[in-house]
């Protein structure tokens, strides 16, 4: 590791399980690299939903990760393991994480990073590993999305659903997006869905069904939408669940998953093999960042606030106020 950096970094650390006024400043040492790992000097980290999760004491950081939060980040590279053949100091990255990116500076596996796209800053590069792995690998490499599907999307003006809007239209699904109220709406109209449903205003049960039912449906709530998108949803259709913020137990009827054939699935991308991520990220590298490059999809950064106010970005997206990502910078 240089002598040129610093011993000592500050980050953001956790005073116990809570809210988010558990997130305190501190300082760490620097990380020690791994043989297959790079430093980032970070320059901004995204914050996540898996973020708050951990914050809450509900999802721990795997064996030998960072135990502090932050699971995708932008920077520079300063230092590299001996086994890292790619990548060279001074390279510009965004980087999937498995923690350890609210800091100042945070060891990646190599094979996890991605140039920082063409024409987009740093702090707007933070904010696509969590969401473009997810998507990408759950709806493209896992169920399948093909050129003239129907794609519904619930949650369009979030993380994930601007995320998934755009990448549905880029590769030719006709996207069929759910939010509310209509400040949220137009983001989804503007991002490019065909449809968008203000679900307090309308039944998208009743929509879809009247446009033939959902080939593919991408879920993030929960609750009573998990039977409602089974009714919603056409015969072998694919249904991904990435969150269960209005309840993972309920009361439902199965019968449709038989009589539709319907593939009902999900997945946390935290708890992948290092092997599958670094597939994810050859596969975003070579299909989807050159669209971002051109600007055909956009990079959709809502707040950003200084590593100091984490507590403040939390807050923020407990209360599901936010468009699109929410950085943080450094």
């Amino acid at each position: 590791m240089s002598s040129a950096l610093p011993a000592t970094m500050n980050v953001i650390e956790m005073t116990g399980a809570g809210g988010p006024e558990v997130l305190k400043p501190g300082q760490r040492p620097l990380p020690v690299l791994r043989p297959d790992e790079v430093l980032i000097r970070v320059a901004a980290a995204g914050v996540n939903g898996p973020d708050l999760m951990q914050r809450k004491g509900l999802y721990p950081a795997p064996p030998g990760a960072s135990d502090l939060l932050g699971l995708e980040v932008s920077g520079e590279i300063v230092a590299a393991g001996p086994d890292v053949k790619r990548w060279r100091t001074g390279e510009r990255v965004t980087a999937l994480t498995n923690g350890g990116g609210y800091a100042q500076y945070c060891a990646v596996d190599a094979e996890h990073c991605l140039p920082a796209p063409a024409g987009v800053d740093l702090v707007d590069a933070a904010g696509l590993p969590e969401t473009y792995f997810t998507v990408w690998s759950n709806i493209f490499m896992g169920v399948g999305l093909k050129a003239g599907e129907l794609f519904l999307v619930h949650g369009g003006a979030g993380g994930i659903g601007t995320t998934a809007i755009q990448l549905g239209k880029a590769f030719g699904a006709k996207v069929i997006a759910t939010d509310s109220p209509e400040a949220r709406c137009r983001v989804c109209h503007d991002l490019g869905a065909d449809r968008v449903i203000d679900y307090r205003q309308e039944d998208f049960v009743e929509i879809v069904r009247s446009e033939g039912g959902a080939n593919v449906i991408l879920d993030i709530v929960g609750g009573p939408n998990i039977e409602r998108n089974f009714k919603a949803a056409s015969h072998d259709a694919r249904i991904v669940q990435l969150a269960f913020p209005l309840g993972s137990k309920v009361d439902i009827n199965l019968m449709p998953v038989m009589l539709k054939r319907l593939t009902y699935t999900g997945s946390t991308l935290r708890t992948r093999p290092a092997a599958f991520k670094a597939r994810t990220a050859r596969e975003l590298e070579e299909k989807v960042w050159p669209d971002i490059a051109r600007g055909r999809i956009r990079v959709v950064t809502n707040h950003t606030f200084p590593l100091a106010e984490a507590a403040r970005a939390h807050a923020l997206m407990e209360s599901s106020q936010h468009i699109g990502k929410i950085v943080l910078t450094l």
